[in-house]
């Protein structure tokens, strides 16, 4: 008995230790900057549809109102239509009345990327998909708390799926 409890004792001990050291390593590679798809314009063509190839490739934005996505309120992950990198959770998504799907965060700090979008003679902060470079939409300083961002997303730049 003393032999068993002997080698049960390192054996939890050594588990625990691995556990704890996976589960700290699941956060390092959340905030790891993704692989980057690249892809040119015949390719997107060929896999995106022309609504999607019009906001995600060429920078344009869909009427409001239009997407499906700005009614889903299931528990689930937005992707991006172009290579399916998660970009939002369904619990920062809220209703602004804008007409498009808002989120007040993104799913993690290395999901998307900004830049500052002068067209239309506006100086707006342009929201990208972080692997693809597609066009999402923009981040306004209008949100909801905790973080007073509204991302306001073209909902053909995205996907769903319920959980």
């Amino acid at each position: 008995m003393k032999n068993i409890l002997l080698f049960l004792l390192p054996a939890c001990l050594l588990t625990s230790v691995a556990f704890k050291n996976s589960r700290s390593s699941d956060r390092v590679l959340d905030d790891t900057p993704p692989k980057k798809v690249v892809k040119t314009n015949a390719e997107w063509k060929k896999i995106l549809t022309p609504d999607q190839y019009a906001v995600l490739r060429e920078h344009g934005t869909e009427r409001a109102f239009t997407s499906p996505l700005n009614d889903i309120h299931d528990h689930g992950t937005f992707y991006c239509a172009g290579c399916h990198n998660p970009l939002f959770s369904s619990d920062t998504k809220f209703n602004s009345g804008t007409g498009w799907p808002s989120f007040y965060a993104p799913i993690s700090k290395t999901a998307v990327q900004e830049d500052t979008d002068k067209s239309y003679g506006m100086v707006r902060t342009e929201v990208l998909c972080n692997v693809c470079g597609g066009h999402l939409g923009h981040v306004f300083n209008d949100g909801p708390k905790p973080t007073g961002l509204r991302y306001c997303m073209n909902g053909v730049a995205m996907t769903f799926e319920k959980k």
